[in-house]
């Protein structure tokens, strides 16, 4: 089974002591922002994580499950299926040096043009997948999957939180989009 790289947005980080059971559920394969103090409650979580499955949809659903289960309280508010890399990531992709991919992205190699960074944080610059792949010619069929699975899922999210009686159970989502993501391939 392919592993499938994405991130989900919390409704809240986790606490230290809702740690133990998201890594038991999930043989630490999710990497969960956390919380020590509850005045910062409030703020957005974030998971991150690569996770095997069939299909990108059911790696999401299986994820989100034992996110809630593990933390209860905690919603899955949306999910990022473009990932964002750093320069070594992008270089593992690309099969290229580091350093090959700091001079991409000086302009000293390549056709220019190199995408700007999405975000910067302590020193460390991370760059969206789907425009560095567009930009090196990389076919990725995971990103082909990504947009339209992110797209139903987050929708998928919305109502549930909105209209809960009428949300779709998740394996109906999946199989859903199983049936347009081999269309789309």
């Amino acid at each position: 089974m392919p592993g499938y790289d994405f991130a989900l947005v919390l409704s809240r980080p986790l606490y230290e002591e809702e740690l133990d059971p998201l890594f038991d559920r999930t043989r630490g394969l999710v990497t969960v922002s956390i919380i020590t103090e509850p005045q910062h409650a409030d703020r957005p979580g974030s998971a991150h994580c690569t996770w095997q499955g069939p299909t990108l949809a059911a790696a999401i659903m299986e994820v989100v499950a034992h996110v809630e289960e593990a933390a209860p309280g905690v919603r899955v508010q949306r999910v990022e299926a473009d990932p964002l890399l750093t320069i070594r990531d992008i270089a593992e992709r690309v099969g290229r040096s580091p350093d090959s991919v700091r001079l991409s992205i000086t302009g000293a190699r390549g056709p220019g043009g190199f995408p700007a960074a999405e975000m910067s944080s302590a020193g460390h610059r991370l760059w969206r997948w789907s425009k560095v792949a567009a930009w090196y010619g990389v076919d990725d069929p995971q990103l082909r999957e990504a947009q339209p699975t992110a797209q139903a899922i987050n929708g998928w999210l919305a109502l549930r939180d909105i209209v809960p009686d009428i949300a779709p159970a998740p394996e109906d989502v999946t199989s859903a989009l199983s049936a347009v993501i081999a269309q789309v391939a």
